[in-house]
């Protein structure tokens, strides 16, 4: 089904269903009403949800890592407490630290492994689970969305601020701290940068909700924000955020990626773009190794 254009209907369909509170069924509903020319409707639907069966690029036993669940304190979060996916390089470390931050569903198993990658390259990543304090990632997307809407979002993004000290602070840290996200961990990333100072030096959020124009002025970690071609919902913010960043004199680059919608990195579904997500990984990751292990 990978190789089966979607119709772009159906994508705005699920990107409706990603980022409200509609259910799966009612996603399915609406689509089977759509009138699809070449194709059936309802199973380029049930295509676009997420397949993690297929859901990991590194193997959570490879011989170059070492992954481990932790838990840490968090003040002012939802429940004082949080819980992530430590991964370290084999080897005595210290490493320079990256924070992995989830889409709005939980620590699914892309974002796991996306840990792992990074770790691959050298650094220690911490991808925390914002839905810890409701039980945690539930074992699909569906309830974790539902879950991750019901939580107080200050205290979640005060749990996010929390990993990212934790992960700054780790033994096995450098204390050079970079940060990546994806949809609302892109936008997280984005307001790390203005609320952490010079605490962050990198930041790379995917397809993220821009920081607040008046806050810009207080980012200092420099940033490389990389966006989907096809995402108006998120690119109806790109021009005012380039225009403040510049305007402050901040160190920044954007990437457009072609033919790529919103979640065009992740590999579970039909809206990945291997050319273009293997591309936006290969600037990630020299950026960080610019930015973090000189």
């Amino acid at each position: 089904m990978k190789n089966q254009p979607i119709d772009p209907q159906l994508y705005a369909l699920y990107d409706e269903y990603c980022h409200s509170a509609m259910s799966r069924r009612e996603f399915l509903n609406k689509a089977a009403k759509l009138t699809i020319a070449g194709g059936s409707a309802i199973v380029m639907a049930q295509a676009l949800l997420p397949n993690y069966a297929h859901g990991h690029t590194i193997s959570f036993t490879d011989s170059r890592i070492k992954p481990s669940y932790v838990e840490y304190p968090s003040i002012g979060g939802n429940s004082g407490k949080m819980r992530g996916y430590l991964v370290a390089p084999a080897g005595e470390g210290p490493f320079p630290a990256v924070l992995v931050i989830h889409e709005n569903r939980g620590l699914n198993p892309y974002i796991e492994d996306v840990a792992r990658a990074l770790a691959v390259e050298g650094f220690l990543a911490l991808a925390p689970d914002g839905l810890y304090p409701a039980g945690g990632y539930p074992g699909n997307d569906d309830d974790g969305k539902i879950m991750q809407r019901a939580l107080d979002q200050d205290k979640l993004f005060k749990d996010m601020l929390n990993s990212a000290y934790f992960l700054k602070n780790h033994v096995l840290s450098t204390g050079k701290l970079g940060a990546t996200g994806f949809c609302f961990g892109g936008a997280v990333v984005n307001r790390l940068a203005t609320d952490m100072g010079a605490d962050l030096l990198a930041g790379v959020p995917y397809y993220g909700r821009a920081a607040k124009t008046e806050d810009v002025a207080n980012i200092q970690a420099e940033l490389m924000i990389q966006y989907a071609e096809q995402d108006p919902r998120v690119n109806a913010m790109r021009a005012e955020y380039e225009q403040a960043l510049t305007q402050h004199k901040k160190k920044f680059v954007m990437h457009v990626y072609p033919d790529t919608q919103h979640g065009f990195h992740n590999f579970s579904t039909p809206r990945h773009n291997q050319t273009q997500a293997d591309i936006a990984w290969q600037r990630t990751i020299s950026f960080f190794k610019r930015t973090l292990a000189k």
